[in-house]
């Protein structure tokens, strides 16, 4: 399947040697001509100016820099990169991740295997119910993430099974989703922090579906804009998310329990266990 791929929207403020390294990885990872759309929310690090103009003077990518006049916050920034990229599907890629080999090929063939599917999210080390290889538990940078990914890819046939909500570190956005629903809530959900699980509550209402994409891995650093502000998740939007949607504390908890991820979690491990130990190499290692 050759899917259309959907424009990146990369979210910045300060956080340059993330910035750097997730535009570099960007480079390495995605085909000439692919879209990349970045929003600075008004920087306060001069660097990161000469780290944006130096990567659009060199790269290969169709790239577009837009600076904000003024700091929005996290939720209203993304809102109007949504907009400016209208009427591409799009993927929301923070800045402190590492893409890896085939990543937004395979969460377009995600979306283009489903209409309904309105968000589609890779595994990660560092995702919450799509981490890998502990669940619920930042993992450790892998020193070979490309290996992850194309195990991820080898492992068997992708499931994209359904997630209780979408995590905002690599999440695929269908346009007709947005359009129908609305973008994030800015005015609830200010700074960032929430706004990725209102909207994946808000898709499902309305039938639409939030989906693994299993097959695709993307490394999450976490938190690196948001740390130095004293920004953390929960707090005050966690009990406006549960304001708004009563039960939802319970939902995500009884996911947890039940987790129905482990049967792929196993599988991805699996396929690692046998690329460290092709078949015909086990007899050296068994005893």
């Amino acid at each position: 399947m050759n899917a259309a791929l959907p424009t990146v929207v990369v979210p910045v403020f300060n956080a340059v040697a993330a910035l750097d390294a997730c535009l570099a990885a960007l480079d390495r990872t995605l085909p000439a001509g692919a879209k990349v759309h970045v929003c600075d929310d008004a920087s306060t690090d001069p660097r990161v100016a000469d780290v944006l103009d130096g990567w659009r003077a060199r790269t290969r990518l169709d790239a577009r820099i837009v600076r904000r006049e003024c700091n929005l916050g996290f939720t209203a920034n993304v809102n109007l990169a949504f907009a400016e990229t209208a009427p591409d599907d799009v993927v929301l890629l923070n800045s402190d991740t590492l893409p890896t080999r085939g990543w937004l090929q395979r969460l377009a063939e995600c979306a283009a295997s489903d209409p309904r599917i309105a968000t589609a999210t890779p595994w990660s080390n560092n995702a919450e119910i799509a981490s890998f290889p502990r669940f619920i538990e930042p993992n450790p940078v892998p020193d070979d993430p490309d290996r992850i990914a194309d195990a991820a890819a080898s492992a068997g046939a992708p499931e994209y099974p359904e997630l209780p909500t979408a995590v905002g570190f690599c999440m695929y956005v269908r346009r007709a989703a947005l359009d129908q629903c609305g973008a994030f809530d800015a005015a609830t959900f200010g700074r960032g922090y929430g706004e990725e699980n209102d909207f994946s509550l808000r898709v499902a209402g309305l039938g639409w579906r939030n989906v693994l994409c299993d097959n695709a891995y993307v490394v999450h650093l976490g938190n690196a804009s948001f740390g130095p502000l004293g920004e953390w998740p929960g707090g005050e939007n966690l009990r406006r998310l549960n304001a708004r949607w009563p039960g939802y504390n319970e939902r995500i908890a009884r996911y947890i329990l039940a987790d129905p991820l482990r049967p792929l979690r196993d599988r991805l491990q699996r396929r690692l266990d046998t690329m460290d130990h092709p078949a015909g190499q086990r007899d050296l290692f068994d005893p």
